[in-house]
């Protein structure tokens, strides 16, 4: 008897689910239930990425502007110049092995630069329709970035003769390296070696 009731207990509890399930979705019973799903609290992943993006953009300080570069030439246009009609080019090389001082590597090099060159061609009238005083230069050094403001562009123009310059431009270029020896005797205040490269335009 206890077994009879036990097994009337679980056919009436499938019945009663089976009879759910039919109404939850047969059609012809002129409805149908759908389960109600529980909505995400938390906003999309491509919404949160812009909120988030869009807040560190609003915390971020402003990026810092490129710091300013130095002052580097005297030159209105870059050398040499299409104004200036270029014949020749001559080029050498400075050191200051001693003192730390540019401007006399600079003067160096372009000594250098003019020293083994004539130019009868101006003097002589080789040119036609062009004299001695219309000679024109253009000058172009090639010095270390950290030393270009000390470099004394008045002094290293007194290196040539004649001549009217148009435009000394500066661009990063040379060499700081060892000498090898710190000469306190020499004006040292370090081993550094000072190296420029000087091209000088000539033209007309």
């Amino acid at each position: 008897m206890i077994a009879s009731s036990s097994f009337t207990a679980t056919s009436t509890a499938k019945l009663l689910h089976s009879s759910s399930a039919t109404r939850n979705s047969n059609p012809f019973l002129g409805f149908t239930h759908k389960t109600p799903t529980k909505q995400s609290s938390s906003p999309p992943r491509r919404v949160l990425h812009l909120v988030l993006t869009a807040s560190i953009s609003r915390s971020s300080p402003p990026a810092a502007p490129p710091p300013s570069q130095p002052k580097t030439s005297m030159a209105s246009e870059t050398v040499p110049s299409p104004s200036m009609k270029l014949l020749f080019v001559e080029m050498g090389v400075g050191y200051d092995q001693h003192g730390q001082d540019i401007t006399s590597a600079a003067m160096r090099a372009c000594r250098d630069a003019i020293s083994s060159n004539s130019i009868p061609a101006f003097r002589r009238g080789s040119i036609p329709g062009v004299t001695f005083n219309e000679m024109k230069l253009q000058i172009k050094l090639g010095v270390p970035r950290p030393l270009q403001n000390s470099l004394e562009i008045e002094k290293v123009k007194s290196v040539f003769p004649y001549g009217r310059i148009l435009s000394i431009e500066v661009v990063d270029g040379g060499l700081i390296c060892s000498s090898g020896v710190h000469v306190e005797e020499m004006g040292d205040k370090n081993d550094d070696c000072y190296i420029v490269n000087a091209a000088v335009y000539v033209g007309y």
